[in-house]
């Protein structure tokens, strides 16, 4: 048995905190915990670090001696993920200007709820955010916060594998230099991402504990967004459809000659200029999307631990910079995309320019950084979730070989069923955004913090509460004596119903 803390993980016998016996108890006030701290100092201790559903209780010293940039780093890089190659779609459906007010709203939402999370990680003294679950609602709390944890890991992992199914073929082809895609084996995505994950994820994802460089926050893959000024006609070229067959031109008699390429009348005369307002049947992806490309919310508090000299304002600073940084990149990356195509961009961004030219050498290169990214993160994000469900269905037993192989197998083999069936990326973006996303980003970070904060410092009829509340504010019953427990009410689930309700197809009338 070993007790963790902040990816040190020591002997339960040579631990450095406190015996179980010696230590509060969880419902002790954070001053509680500060006085009790055994080193007997309260001037290095900025908050306790108490993990009592894992039976480590550990309100001991902890130094951060990350930088106040490479913190930005950090939590941009957690930000960053491949929900960025659906952001033009998202716009393409929206159009410029309601696009751009969703993703500033949600920007400013996440920024919020990180603001939440900070304020009710000091009061307890928790930097975990299922701890903060546990701490809010006890055994339910962290299960629910681990579950929508895991769903978000599986379903990063399922957009990276998605990117191997359609980038893979498509690098094969360019450096065999065919014209067209053949039926070989060797072209089709399916085989080739089974290929993938049976010789190169799979031997990573059984190694018993990941080095030190891929410990930390590897939930998503470094930023790598390259800009490039592409002059491509609109609309595109005819040797473009003749190479695709899939775009819907009606093709006439006419054509026009320009930048040496042979266009093709579109049918309509909006399909080569942009829309600023638009609504229609896939508009409904746009918040999950969006909401799928924000997530960053579990890594904040173990940024915040990590950083140098850390206080709440400091961290809230960082949190803000970077989402303005990837917000920005963001609006650039989907304006830009959507400007390029227009109505005809993708799903995934970067399958699009398959219809411009094949075997461009830069698109070439970005498409095998961008698969050598994603390919390595998923044993990286595989980790975690390993961890997550042997906390949840084997608790306290030994480190098992078969165990450990068996659920790094299932998942993989789970992982890659949905990506050989799903008709698109944007399946997967959709449910994902709209189920563990919206819990992470908004609803959790909201209801701990009603829950966590004190009614003596903010009543429940306060300006922040009321803020955070969806609803009419919960009402509590007691459960036991001194204990107020918060019964589900209007103020906690027909938020997450009505998120899910609102962003998934097929779940409204008519649809």
């Amino acid at each position: 048995q070993t007790v963790p803390t902040m990816g040190t993980f020591y002997p339960i016998e040579a631990s450095p905190f406190p015996p179980l016996s010696s230590c509060p108890s969880p419902q002790s006030p954070f001053s509680q915990l500060l006085q009790t701290d055994p080193a007997g100092s309260t001037g290095a201790l900025t908050e306790g670090l108490c993990d009592w559903s894992l039976r480590c209780v550990s309100c001991a010293q902890f130094e951060g001696k990350t930088s106040f940039g490479m913190s930005v780093f950090n939590l941009s890089n957690a930000i960053m993920g491949s929900g960025i190659l659906g952001l033009a779609y998202a716009m393409a459906n929206t159009g410029i200007i309601l696009f751009l007010f969703l993703l500033t709203a949600v920007a400013l939402l996440s920024s919020y709820s990180i603001h939440l999370l900070l304020k009710s990680s000091g009061i307890v003294g928790i930097r975990a955010y299922e701890q903060l679950g546990y701490r809010a609602f006890g055994t339910p709390g962290k299960l629910a916060a681990a579950i929508a944890i895991t769903l978000q890991n599986i379903g990063a992992m399922s957009s990276y594998l998605y990117i191997v199914k359609s980038e893979v073929p498509l690098v094969i082809q360019t450096f065999l230099n065919l014209e067209e895609k053949t039926t070989d084996w060797y072209m089709n995505g399916n085989y080739l991402v089974i290929l993938v994950s049976i010789t190169i994820i799979l031997p990573l994802a059984l190694m018993k504990q990941l080095g030190k460089s891929g410990s930390s926050l590897g939930s998503d893959h470094p930023p790598q967004v390259i800009y490039k000024k592409f002059q491509i006609p609109c609309p595109l070229p005819a040797q473009a459809m003749n190479g695709t067959g899939s775009l819907n031109y009606t093709l006439g008699s006419t054509s026009n000659y320009q930048n040496g390429y042979t266009i093709l009348q579109a049918p309509d005369e909006g399909t080569c200029s942009p829309r600023f307002f638009t609504v229609n049947s896939q508009t409904a992806y746009t918040i999950p999307i969006m909401a799928f490309a924000f997530v960053c919310h579990p890594e904040v508090l173990p940024i915040y631990t990590e950083l140098k000299n850390p206080s709440k304002k400091k961290m809230q600073c960082i949190s803000n910079i970077s989402i303005m940084v990837m917000y920005l990149m963001y609006f650039l990356a989907a304006l830009f995309g959507y400007l390029t195509f227009y109505g005809r961009v993708e799903s995934e961004l970067l399958h699009t320019y398959n219809k411009v030219d094949p075997f461009d050498v830069l698109i070439l290169c970005v498409r095998v950084a961008v698969l050598t990214a994603v390919t390595l993160t998923v044993p990286i994000v595989l980790f975690p979730v390993r961890r997550a469900i042997q906390q949840m269905l084997f608790q306290g037993k030994d480190f098992s070989w078969v165990r450990h192989i068996i659920i790094a197998v299932v998942l993989l083999t789970f992982i890659n069923l949905l990506v050989i069936f799903a008709p698109s990326i944007l399946g997967i973006f959709g449910m994902i955004g709209a189920t563990s996303a919206p819990c992470l980003i908004f609803i959790f970070p909201a209801i701990f913090y009603m829950r966590i904060m004190p009614k003596d410092k903010e009543p429940l009829r306060s300006p922040p509460k009321i803020l955070v509340s969806p609803g009419r504010l919960p009402s509590r019953r007691r459960d036991g004596p001194g204990r107020d427990v918060p019964r589900a009410g209007p103020g906690v689930s027909p938020g997450l119903l009505g998120t899910v309700h609102a962003a998934v197809p097929g779940t409204g009338d008519g649809s």
